[in-house]
């Protein structure tokens, strides 16, 4: 490597003792972040986790689409659990909240302040989204995945990534609206799976449905052998997330 392309020699940082002992404190505070929302979510279950766009906004039919079916999901027993913001999180609060199981906002604090909707039992601010998406996936018995955008991806991916790779425990990934989705589903299959991404197998890890009702059922349907605790593997699996 000649002379020109090697970096220059830095001097030695004063600041860098008072950075890493910051760093060391800041992972007390994800601890406390993760000890707290644990204890307040444990006795949530059944409870299924419902995404969508934070720029929905009410009078639109994704709205009333979610609203109905955390209505159903809280009156069938679940618990509901969304990022407590606006539009489709507020939705899904907003359902459950007037049902009969409790309404759950997990709302993360942002540099432009997201503000929290107000039908929620039980709100738990994070500072971290990799500590909020943990707690999104630990106490969800079922995955409501409706229209959204950058944020919803991310979560229906990483939620196939960790039951394909067996980090997480296999549980229903429902897209709701076959017309939005139904693109990306075509490229999966052709790109994903044509060029051996993924096994086709993979895609079965996810249902489109369009209906509440038959939302509620397909949840129904996957634990109608086994119920809702999670397996003795299953905690195992968890615990290891």
């Amino acid at each position: 490597m000649s002379a020109k392309n090697k970096l220059p020699r830095s001097a030695p940082d004063s600041t860098a003792p008072r950075h890493n002992a910051r760093e060391s404190w800041r992972i007390f505070g994800i601890m406390a972040e993760f000890v707290e929302a644990t204890e307040r979510l444990s006795a949530i279950r059944p409870a299924v986790s419902i995404f969508g766009s934070a720029r929905i906004p009410s009078g639109h039919r994704y709205y009333a689409l979610t609203e109905q079916i955390a209505r159903l999901l809280s009156d069938s027993g679940f618990s509901v659990i969304s990022g407590g913001g606006p539009g489709i999180m507020e939705a899904a609060n907003k359902g459950a909240f007037f049902g009969k199981s409790p309404s759950v906002g997990l709302n993360i604090q942002l540099p432009m302040e997201q503000n929290a909707n107000p039908y929620q039992d039980i709100s738990q601010t994070f500072r971290h989204f990799f500590a909020r998406k943990f707690m999104f996936v630990r106490f969800a018995t079922a995955y409501v995945v409706m229209p959204g955008g950058f944020g919803t991806l991310d979560e229906l991916l990483e939620a196939m990534t960790l039951v394909q790779t067996k980090k997480s425990r296999e549980i229903p990934i429902i897209l709701v609206d076959t017309a939005f989705w139904q693109g990306l589903l075509d490229w999966l299959r052709e790109r994903l799976v044509g060029e051996g991404m993924i096994s086709a197998e993979d895609l079965d890890l996810i249902q489109v449905i369009d209906k509440p009702e038959d939302v509620v059922e397909a949840i129904f349907k996957h634990y109608e052998k086994r119920g809702f605790t999670p397996l003795a593997e299953e905690h195992e699996m968890m615990l290891n997330l």
